[in-house]
């Protein structure tokens, strides 16, 4: 019999497959992973290239926002609710005004509720932007993410005419905003609407039917409704799993029982549901900021409590009496002083409901002020979501949670 051509035994073959037996992989996706976010820990084992177990680490960023304004006076906390959620910080600014105005019992004036709602939607359209954008990048669709972070440009150039600033704006007030909008807002919020419009069609047309982001999106990261209501899921990623809920529309604050918008949804609750939601909840943001300007009456854009509302940085700089109450209201043992009592105040941010927890003891200080953000709830199901797909949809899906590690900080 030629060599190498020796029959086998077929029972001393099998347990020689026994003996050799294939354990899954662990690996470790970050935290210098740079899809990770710099914070992120994965803990994966493998099958080959198939996810078989995950464990979700958020990490240690420390931000300690919660503690650290329990000692800050009322309105020193604002700068700190910038650095919750970055990529929209408008939003978590009008979220702790409103649950000190609740406290307090005071509304701010008409005019400031449009220009919160005006600059809210602006923040919301720069963070949909910046996730889909850099979740196609990390799939591969690097002309989509130049598409959206140029049309991101042109809003921060906006709210930079508005607030001074890019990203850490500080722009609420407890009582109102920091100033009126320019006088050629509504001219330069319509060139860069057009200009949004034109990169949401772009990115539209790039992905929207590109058979490879089909498939990488389509049937991947599914988490169902049932699943989504038991896990806290609010936001974009609740709705993309077919539970029409907005704070906006269920809960309405400032004015936007009085602007009209659809609350998109869709009912497949996968990474291409969860895309398609956040592409059109930016049309609808661009819509209400246009209502919202041509509904918007004159009047001032603070409440008329020197108690509350601090004074205009022009009568500070000019006015003796101006300036003594603009440090009575900053200096600690002075300050804004609710009375004692608790409240909660929800708005909707960019990847859900975003709460304000707030105590008060009577004092110019918050005794305690406990955030409820969105995405805590939102990676409590990234596991799910991911095990059992291939270890390359793990980027997708996790880009598409659009994690924000400084509201993500317990």
């Amino acid at each position: 019999m030629p060599l190498g051509l020796e029959q086998k035994d077929p029972a001393a073959a099998r347990a020689g497959e026994d003996e050799f037996r294939i354990e899954p992989t662990a690996i470790n996706m970050g935290p210098s992973h740079p899809a990770m976010h710099g914070t992120i820990r994965l803990m994966l084992k493998l099958d080959g290239e198939k996810v078989v177990w995950a464990d979700v680490e958020i990490g240690y960023l420390h931000r300690a926002f919660e503690k650290t304004v329990e000692h800050k006076t009322w309105n020193q906390a604002v700068p700190y609710t910038d650095r919750l959620n970055y990529c929209s910080p408008l939003i978590n600014n009008v979220g702790y005004a409103l649950a000190v105005e609740k406290l307090l019992g005071v509304e701010a004036p008409e005019r400031c509720q449009y220009i919160r709602v005006i600059m809210s939607e602006l923040s919301r359209v720069a963070d949909h932007l910046t996730c889909i954008g850099a979740s196609a990048m990390e799939m591969g669709a690097f002309t989509a993410f130049l598409y959206f972070i140029k049309a991101r440009e042109y809003i921060w150039q906006l709210i930079e005419e508005v607030t001074g600033a890019r990203l850490t704006i500080s722009y609420t007030r407890v009582g109102g905003v920091t100033k009126d909008l320019p006088l050629n807002f509504g001219e330069r919020f319509a060139f860069v609407a057009g200009k949004t419009r034109e990169a949401l069609a772009e990115v539209d047309a790039l992905l929207s039917r590109n058979r490879i982001f089909l498939d990488r999106t389509r049937g991947v990261g599914v988490m169902p409704a049932d699943r989504a209501v038991q896990y806290g899921f609010t936001g974009p990623m609740l709705r993309a799993s077919g539970v029409d809920y907005d704070v906006r529309r269920n809960f309405p604050y400032l004015v936007y029982d009085r602007l009209r918008f659809e609350v998109p949804v869709a009912t497949e609750g996968d990474n291409y549901a969860r895309y398609r939601v956040r592409l059109e909840e930016m049309r609808q943001s661009l819509s209400i900021v246009e209502q919202a300007l041509e509904g918007m009456p004159e009047g001032p854009v603070n409440v008329a409590d020197p108690r509350v509302a601090l004074p205009d940085k022009k009568d500070v700089y000019t006015n003796i009496e101006a300036l003594m109450n603009h440090f009575k209201l900053l200096m600690p043992g002075h300050g804004i002083r609710p009375p004692a009592g608790e409240v909660y105040q929800a708005v909707e941010g960019a990847n859900g409901e975003l709460g304000f927890w707030v105590i008060s003891d009577g004092s110019d200080r918050p005794y305690r002020v406990r955030v409820r953000p969105p995405c805590f709830a939102l990676m409590s199901g990234l596991e799910e979501m991911i095990v059992g797909g291939q270890v390359a949809d793990v980027i997708a899906t996790f880009g598409s949670v659009n994690m924000i590690a400084g509201e993500l900080d317990r």
